[in-house]
């Protein structure tokens, strides 16, 4: 990739991914090796052909036509295969729905998102992430990623329904969740229907999971309904239970709707946010020089220990660096599908209408043109007087236009109070022998993540002791995302 976001027109190329087999076309590079595959396209063109299955689609290789992908939603609107899978478990939530009814949509839940209802969410999300830390112990082995999706599934619970989920239905949220997201990206890159009705072990627990996740959300918006006038609260779940009564004069939404904006939002809130945190653990654990430096902010800006508040927040320079330049190096929404609404021409190369246009914010964000040595992570790329030098719109970890994702604002704010209390109190360190494994599916972010803890507050008395050793009486905790949920590779275990 070349140039820079926005660029003026220039004289546009063109071309075909090498490479493709017969009947999964593309399917099987996506699958196996999907980032390397993704940085091998420019090569071939601004725009290149591949192929999803045996159906062709065109992936934008240039920032300049990201863009314009994104800025015309009404030729580009959401659809292809991933959008397609995405209806049939979500529905026509916000996140999904056709360009024609979004902005309704949108508007319906903006309120819940505006940053000053989101600053009155600060306290839970502090209460949540001292609650996951509070379990924590010195020299112990912690699933970092199960304890990030725990963490996020708890925030955004109690922004939808007011109440956590209790313990055992938030398990089984959380082990469904790992396994549609893992499911859904094969079916994007392969979207040939046959190979998923065949009755194999993990086609049987897509479906399975899939429904499970339904009837959980069906559940507790059952249970709302059923309760007195008396029992609405201010959440999420209770502007949509008002809009189904078309309270404040505007029209009424159906009950099916109010499933399809739950499902949605639990569906993206949950993973998308545990992954960022994940991921922003891990290259801290192997960039020691940077989490120092985060530490000393936490401990200066965090000095009575306890989560920051909206105060505190705006001091927190270093951690939104840290969290940026993990959403520029690792974005957990690393490709998308639009669909052409007519006939249309980018790149200079005509369209059909129904056609399949993909871009990936991954791809856009290792342009060494926009990020000089872009595989490196430097958060001072975002440091006041520095991040003028990134061009506009050359990071899109939400989207962009009128389609970015409504829920930027809290996921930020939640990602930030997390990293900072965390950095305040511990220290995470990598198990001996860790090597960095990436495993896309439908988001992208470490699966299976396992770190050793060790409290900061005691740390400083303890004798040094060589980097990758762990301490004595250390203890692993169960991994609860295993390799049949977390994200391999095999058509088998979608």
């Amino acid at each position: 990739m070349s140039g820079s976001v926005p660029g003026p027109a220039r004289d546009w190329t063109v071309g075909t991914a090498p490479g493709i087999f017969p009947f999964i076309g593309h399917g099987i590079h996506l699958v196996r090796r999907p980032l390397a595959f993704l940085k091998s396209l420019p090569e071939h063109g601004d725009l290149v052909e591949i192929r999803l299955g045996p159906q062709p689609a065109w992936m934008t290789c240039h920032p300049d036509l990201v863009h314009q992908v994104l800025r015309d939603p009404r030729t580009f609107d959401k659809g292809g295969p991933l959008y397609d899978r995405l209806r049939m478990l979500l529905g026509d939530g916000v996140g999904t729905c056709r360009h024609h009814d979004h902005r309704r949509q949108r508007r319906l839940l903006q309120p819940e998102f505006r940053k000053a209802r989101v600053a009155d969410q600060v306290r839970l999300m502090g209460e949540e992430v001292e609650s996951v830390c509070r379990a924590w112990r010195a020299g112990q082995a912690v699933d970092i990623s199960a304890t990030m999706l725990d963490l996020s599934t708890r925030v955004v619970s109690r922004v939808l329904f007011s109440d956590s989920l209790d313990t055992a239905t938030a398990a089984e949220l959380r082990r469904c969740l790992a396994t549609v997201v893992r499911g859904m990206f094969v079916r994007t890159v392969m979207p040939v229907d046959a190979l998923f009705r065949v009755p194999m072990p993990a086609n049987r627990r897509y479906r399975h999971d899939s429904d499970r996740l339904r009837a959980i959300v069906d559940a507790v918006i059952t249970q709302r309904r059923r309760g007195t006038s008396d029992d609405d609260r201010d959440d999420l779940l209770g502007t949509l239970l008002a809009a189904t009564r078309g309270d404040g004069g505007g029209t009424a939404i159906s009950h099916q709707e109010v499933h399809g904006q739950v499902l949605t939002l639990m569906f993206a809130g949950a993973e998308s946010t545990a992954l960022c945190l994940s991921s922003a653990l891990e290259l801290l654990g192997r960039h020691p020089e940077e989490e120092r430096r985060l530490h000393r902010e936490a401990d200066a800006v965090l000095a009575s220990g306890q989560p920051p508040g909206p105060d505190e927040l705006p001091r927190l320079v270093r951690t939104r660096c840290v969290l940026t330049e993990t959403l520029r190096h690792r974005p957990p929404g690393w490709l998308f599908t639009r669909v052409t609404t007519r006939e249309t021409e980018l790149a200079g190369h005509r369209l059909p209408q129904g056609a399949t246009v993909m871009f990936s914010p991954y791809l856009l964000h290792h342009d060494p043109a926009l990020f000089p040595d872009p595989d490196r992570f430097l958060p001072d790329r975002w440091l006041p007087g520095q991040a003028v030098a990134v061009p506009p719109g050359a990071v899109i970890p939400f989207g962009a236009g009128s389609r970015k994702c409504i829920g930027e604002t809290l996921a930020l704010t939640e990602a930030t109070v997390a990293v900072a209390y965390i950095a305040r109190h511990w220290r995470l360190r990598h198990l001996p022998g860790h090597t960095e494994r990436l495993r896309p599916a439908a988001s992208l972010g470490p699966r299976g993540l396992v770190m050793v803890s060790e409290p900061r507050t005691r740390r400083q008395a303890d004798p040094p002791r060589r980097r990758g050793s762990l301490s004595p009486g250390t203890t692993v905790a169960p991994v609860v995302l295993n390799s049949r949920t977390a994200g391999g590779n095999d058509v088998r275990d979608a």
